[in-house]
């Protein structure tokens, strides 16, 4: 006879996720270039995505799960936009420094 192993407390995965949370957030204010913040808030997405995920296994429900795929498919769309941009922001100022993107005309 088998037993199912011991689940995870929700506030440990929800500390978890909140120390990644801060991770994101720090390398994103801490950081100038642009390819480091676009992973730093990939990171901060999938913090979030996490807290969604481990309170709807909490509540025996889905809706975690269901809105983990819109921060996905929201970050799917936020590493095609921001790389789009970084590439362009390089060949015109030749650096990724994010201070760059303020010499830019509009």
């Amino acid at each position: 006879m088998t037993t199912m192993p011991a689940a995870v407390p929700l506030g440990h995965v929800l500390a978890l996720a909140a120390v990644l949370f801060g991770l994101g957030l720090a390398g994103v204010l801490a950081r100038r270039n642009l390819i480091f913040m676009l992973v730093s808030v990939e990171i901060m997405l999938n913090a979030a995505g996490l807290a969604f995920v481990a309170a709807g296994a909490a509540h025996d429900a889905a809706d975690g799960q269901v809105m983990f795929l819109f921060v996905l498919a929201t970050a799917a769309a936020e590493v095609s936009v921001g790389l789009a941009l970084v590439m362009r922001l390089r060949r015109q100022t030749g650096t990724l420094d994010a201070d760059a993107a303020d010499r830019l005309g509009g």
